[in-house]
């Protein structure tokens, strides 16, 4: 992500922390207040996934200097500060899930489904399309009573997904196809009741919503109209809002439920870019650097208070949601940025004090500078 030594960032499943890995170790920084948590010299880390705000994370190792294998999973305990588990592929680790009860492992073509933590079982492997960036996602809320996992298909442009709730390792089970997209899949996200699934692929133009019951488009929603690569999508806490960054410095804002929020274009339907036409378009975004990467998601706050160098962009409804964004300097290896946003309610500028304390806790990081940036909304 960041060639000054940031290599990945990576919220938990509720969005109370955050995981910076970098070409020397890890970092856990708490959202609310905005402070250090954990520190960790590993070597390089490429991914992190923490398990909720327990004490186990699982990290890949990754960067120009890993200390560890590039084909093992390796689970940390920050109580007994030590690793307790690994899991050893035969190919590089791509990604890594965790949940209460299961870990998912990608690699190159292939998904491994794990019991988890008690006793580390294999389930089941999930064959997939070669892919790079590892993408798969799991239901983020643990009291959902579907566990759906999203993966790419073995055809360009799929997608398949499988309840894994109750599978055992003597199931068989066959995945459900969505035929999503007509290029390769970049980008997943599943809702925190894993009803839902948004999509988009390499053109990086569209965000398809599906429903995971129905097997069913629900939503198109129109990021642009050039070709961008998208770093995240994310639902917000009670799925009436979805965020997505890319490598256009753009966090674009929709509304999932009440869809009327969302711009229109002012062309016929009926004209040769129909399909253009009909799209929705976001409701709101937020311009940030585009030489540099973006991730971007939603809490429920009341209010926002303590702010630091990695809540980049927060956007209020009328319940309190929010979205921040953590984004990393392209000028310094730093994680920068303070803004709050109010849709209905205007700018808010950010707690000068607050600032002043993450710059003194965060240090270590060399944060360079903090600014505002405008809120871009325009008429449907």
């Amino acid at each position: 992500m960041n060639e000054k030594g940031i290599i990945s960032l990576s919220f938990n499943q509720d969005r109370t922390c955050f995981a910076c890995c970098t070409e020397t170790g890890l970092r856990i920084y708490n959202v609310e207040p905005v402070s250090p948590r954990e520190k960790f010299d590993f070597g390089g880390v490429s991914k992190c996934e923490m398990l909720n705000r327990t004490n186990l994370f699982a990290i890949i190792a990754g960067g120009k200097y890993p200390k560890y294998s590039q084909n093992t999973v390796l689970i940390y305990d920050a109580l007994l500060q030590k690793f307790v588990m690994e899991i050893t592929c035969a190919s590089n680790v791509k990604s890594v899930r965790m949940r209460r009860n299961k870990i998912i492992v990608v690699t190159m073509d292939k998904i491994s489904v794990f019991t988890f933590p008690s006793v580390v079982k294999h389930i089941i492997n999930l064959d997939t399309r070669p892919n790079p960036m590892g993408l798969c996602e799991i239901t983020p809320l643990e009291t959902s009573t579907k566990q759906i996992i999203a993966y790419p298909g073995n055809k360009i442009g799929s997608i398949h997904l499988m309840d894994v709730s109750n599978l055992e390792a003597t199931s068989s089970s066959a995945p459900a196809i969505l035929n999503a997209h007509q290029g390769e899949i970049s980008c997943l996200a599943i809702n925190p009741l894993g009803t839902l699934i948004a999509s988009a692929s390499s053109k990086g133009t569209l965000i398809r919503i599906w429903d995971t019951s129905h097997k069913v488009k629900v939503a198109e929603l129109r990021r642009g109209s050039d070709t961008a690569t998208l770093y995240c999508i994310n639902f917000s806490p009670n799925s009436e809002f979805l965020c997505c960054s890319s490598d256009k410095g753009t966090i674009h804002i929709f509304a999932v439920i009440e869809s009327d929020l969302n711009r229109r274009s002012s062309l016929s339907p009926f004209s040769f870019f129909s399909s253009y036409c009909q799209s929705q378009w976001a409701l709101a975004t937020f311009t940030v650097p585009p030489e540099v990467g973006c991730i971007c998601t939603f809490l429920t706050l009341d209010t926002v208070a303590d702010l630091g160098h990695y809540v980049d962009f927060a956007f209020h409804d009328s319940d309190g949601e929010v979205v921040w964004a953590a984004l990393p300097s392209g000028y310094s290896g730093a994680l920068v940025g303070i803004a709050v946003w109010t849709a209905r309610g205007g700018v808010r500028s950010p707690n000068k004090a607050a600032t002043a304390r993450a710059s003194v806790h965060c240090a270590t990081l060399s944060v360079s500078y903090s600014r505002a940036l405008p809120l871009k909304t325009e008429d449907k």
